[in-house]
């Protein structure tokens, strides 16, 4: 049978008493067994030992391969599934593994998890993908990770390295976005600025000036606030409830300018919040009593689109509308403003610049206006008379 692994409490110097997951792996190399480890998390979160085991069920952290099942050919996608998320996600940003699992828990294997993995076919794939109602990068997205599980099994020996036992690789899906956010302008922004106050309004300020993303905004602290050098240190993000010291990207950690009038906003926050302490969070919440910062999630929900929809900003039923319109705007602005794009690009913090120029910046050129604007007005002169 497949071991399950053992926890302990131990004691963490910045998460306090937490939950570690204990369990053996047998290293290819040498045969010899060693012993991993993972943090399930706060005991303050999982004060019984059950709910721990419930957490590592949740993620699918127990070692599951079978070894009578591999040699049976009996392994389920569930099992592939698990060696990956064992294995193979050790090298992902916190950030992406959260979206992986979320993928996985909730789309991969409720579906296939009891499917036999070298049973699966292509059109069985490709028919539940088109059987949903998600976006195309969505659907896409889904496959891609699928298949990555399918890789990973194969590079670890689990199934045969042949292209049939992947049968993903056959699957065909578009990753065509229909999706148009909605940018916001700088007079636009404004209007939304009118209806919020306190907490919420020095928050939209400072991603609409910045362009930083939300999780970056909610994970910063007091000190990472430098006045004196004119810039913001952006050094960790808040995902889920969840902690993450390490940025994604080494662009990702690159400081980000602070003006004068900007720091004025934060400033002036800094003296109106309880929690203005170097090591407190910005935007701490009141509900944990400062030990967290607020949910970027219900602020977007209670305050911003509110605010968006009295200043006059049209949003359908359903249609994605939250603080990252307000980094659309920043950078389709300043391009179309005839700022640099290498200078955009390092505002927004993009490793390459197509991502600047391909997803952000929108709007309609001006110097394409210009040029319109004058081939207009040399067709209304009508023909020129030639002497």
């Amino acid at each position: 049978m497949a071991q399950t692994g053992w926890i302990t409490k131990q004691e963490r110097k910045k998460k306090g008493t937490v939950w570690v997951f204990h369990w053996y792996v047998i290293k290819p190399e040498n045969g010899k067994k060693a012993e991993h480890t993972c943090v399930v998390g706060p005991v303050a979160n999982f004060p019984r030992e059950k709910d721990a085991w419930l957490e590592i069920d949740r993620r699918h952290m127990k070692p599951q391969l079978d070894q009578s099942a591999i040699r049976t050919g009996c392994l389920t996608f569930g099992d592939l599934a698990a060696s990956y998320m064992q294995n193979g996600m050790k090298k992902l940003a916190v950030t992406t593994q959260y979206t992986v699992t979320h993928y996985l828990d909730d789309y991969l294997s409720p579906r296939w998890g009891k499917c036999a993995a070298l049973d699966i076919q292509p059109l069985e794939i490709e028919n539940w993908l088109g059987s949903f109602q998600r976006s195309n990068p969505t659907k896409d997205k889904i496959r891609r990770i699928m298949s990555i599980v399918y890789t990973q099994a194969q590079k670890y020996g689990i199934v045969p390295r042949n292209d049939s036992s992947n049968p993903v690789k056959w699957v065909e899906q578009s990753a065509k976005s229909n999706y148009k956010p909605i940018v916001l302008d700088p007079a636009t922004a404004a209007r939304i600025f009118e209806h919020l106050s306190g907490f919420e309004l020095t928050l939209t300020i400072l991603v609409a000036a910045t362009g930083i993303r939300i999780s970056e905004a909610m994970g910063l602290k007091w000190e990472d606030i430098d006045y004196q050098n004119k810039q913001i240190n952006l050094r960790r993000v808040w995902v889920s409830d969840t902690i993450v010291e390490k940025m994604k990207t080494e662009d990702s950690e690159a400081p980000v300018p602070l003006t004068d009038l900007l720091a004025k906003f934060i400033v002036d926050w800094q003296r109106e919040t309880v929690y203005g302490r170097p090591n407190d969070w910005v935007f701490a919440s009141a509900r944990s009593k400062g030990k967290t910062p607020r949910s970027s999630s219900v602020l977007t929900w209670d305050h911003l689109r509110p605010a968006a929809i009295a200043a006059g900003v049209k949003l359908r039923k359903g249609q994605r509308f939250g603080f990252h319109n307000f980094r659309h705007g920043l950078a389709s602005w300043l391009v179309n403003q005839g700022a640099d794009v290498k200078t955009v690009q390092g505002l927004l913090r993009h490793s390459n610049v197509k991502t600047t120029l391909g997803l952000y910046a929108h709007q309609v050129n001006s110097s394409m206006m210009a040029a319109q604007d004058s081939m207009m007005r040399a067709m209304q002169q009508g023909p020129q008379t030639v002497n």
